[in-house]
């Protein structure tokens, strides 16, 4: 996995972090709070024990199955039934297979295969350009192929439900069903509003909202990665900044603990990876005009973009659009009992 050398290098770093001065530092919509930001620096220098959560990570039933030219590392636990459902968890950006450490165990009954994703945390190295989330999803197809599954559920959001989007298309025989909690955001810049009932018209004009205020990290990513690899790939604190300020503004609140926030973004540090992820906004996609897989869409109230019913379904076969109370980007992490029991409503509708 990784090595506590790694911490003394952070710690290090940590300690000689140029403090810069932030003008608008109590203002959210201005970026990461800067008196909690020297919280967590502090934390992280001083106290936070990487060792215990690297071999909680290292205990989980890691495989790495060739897929290709490609070996894909994969969180895979069997079910003592055999015959079980298969279900495949799809994580996204800036986060990685933790996002489902606590839905596993409330999965048990079933055979789970959890793939890092190219180019994220605990993935093996990423050799070449080109990883698109098409790409990922033939890699992902060909590693199930081999694990010996030929019918499953996909489930995830962000990257992982573009993932999960595409290989459902390409493979309308091998998905079962679908349980995704957004529609994949590439289909915002292709849809003629004139075919769109009118909520879902009127939906695309708050996305462009959303993206004018809440998207300058994807410019910047889609862009400019390489610049932006550097500086963060350089700078604990700047790691720290561009991710924690994700991870806080796309969740529900109390969502995290200081010790969560600081595990996440050191899995990107010690595996050397905010790079490498930026790969699926960099490359382009190509989605499918629309998925006939029948779908469970989960909707968490304080997710970043909500969709209503009819955008989804003119991208989607939805069979069931479950509104929750509470959560937000990554509930699979912050309500998993909900998350969980969306995914076995997929299962179900698989068959």
């Amino acid at each position: 996995m990784c090595t506590l050398i790694h911490m003394d290098e952070i710690r290090d770093r940590l300690q000689r972090t140029r403090r810069v001065t932030i003008p608008w530092s109590e203002d959210p919509a201005r970026g990461i709070d800067g008196a909690f930001l020297d919280e967590l620096l502090e934390r992280w220098a001083n106290g936070y024990d990487w060792g215990v959560h690297e071999r909680r990570i290292s205990e989980l039933p890691w495989e790495t199955v060739r897929s290709g030219a490609t070996d894909l590392r994969v969180i895979h636990r069997r079910s003592a039934n055999p015959g079980a459902p298969v279900v495949v968890l799809l994580h996204g950006w800036p986060d990685s297979v933790l996002r489902f450490e606590r839905v596993l165990p409330l999965l048990a009954d079933m055979n789970v295969v959890v793939p890092a994703l190219p180019g994220f945390p605990f993935a093996a190295p990423l050799t070449d350009a080109g990883m698109s989330v098409n790409r990922m999803a033939g890699i992902v197809a060909d590693a199930l192929d081999e694990l010996g599954y030929s019918r499953y559920t996909l489930s995830g959001g962000d990257v992982g439900g573009a993932v999960a989007e595409i290989l459902a298309a390409q493979h309308p025989d091998r998905a079962a069903s679908l349980h995704l909690t957004n529609v994949a955001p590439q289909h915002a810049f292709t849809a003629d509003p004139a075919k769109l009932a009118p909520d879902a018209a009127a939906y695309l004009g708050r996305a462009a909202q959303w993206f004018r205020t809440e998207g300058g990290y994807i410019a910047e990513q889609s862009t400019r990665p390489n610049t932006l690899a550097v500086a963060l790939g350089d700078s604990p604190a700047g790691l720290a900044a561009w991710i924690v300020e994700k991870l806080q503004g796309w969740s529900d609140e109390s969502a995290f603990t200081v010790d969560d926030l600081l595990t996440w973004v050191t899995a990107y540090w010690v595996t050397g990876t905010i790079g490498t992820s930026f790969a699926t906004y960099t490359e382009p996609a190509t989605l499918p005009g629309r998925v006939e897989t029948p779908t469970v869409l989960s909707v968490f109230p304080h997710d970043i973009k909500p969709e209503p019913r009819s955008y989804a379904e003119a991208f989607l076969n939805i069979r069931e659009y479950v509104e929750h109370r509470a959560g937000g980007h990554f509930a699979a992490w912050e309500q998993p009992e909900a998350y969980a029991g969306d995914v076995r409503r997929a299962v179900e509708l698989g068959g």
